[in-house]
């Protein structure tokens, strides 16, 4: 039934890494959490941690979706959201902040 489905709406099924689920959703948080900083919802990237760590249970030896993406490296968590929006369209447009972030080489830590 599910394949039968995925035919009938054009989408090719493949193999998905453990790598590429896990990359997909802390970067859903790390883009969702620049709009909101940008938005001036939150007023540091520090605060979306400290919901996440203790109102979500995010892993605590990763210090928060947004301090991981830090050191990560803004460069790359870009890339990757701009290759899933190339992918998967509209749900993965990079949040403008992020994309100025990483264009100036800079983290959410610099705000």
């Amino acid at each position: 039934m599910i394949a039968a489905c995925a035919e009938e709406g054009g989408i090719a099924r493949r193999q998905v890494s453990d790598d590429e689920v896990l990359t997909r959703c802390l970067w859903a948080l790390v883009n969702e959490g620049a709009r909101i900083l940008d938005e001036g919802i939150a007023l540091r990237s520090s605060d979306i941690d400290v919901t996440y760590l203790y109102g979500y249970g995010f892993p605590r030896y990763r210090g928060g979706p947004m301090f991981y993406a830090d050191q990560v490296g803004l460069k790359k968590v870009y890339a990757d959201v701009a290759a899933f929006h190339t992918r998967h369209g509209e749900p993965w447009t990079p949040a403008p902040l992020l994309e100025r972030l990483a264009t100036e080489g800079k983290g959410f830590r610099d705000l």
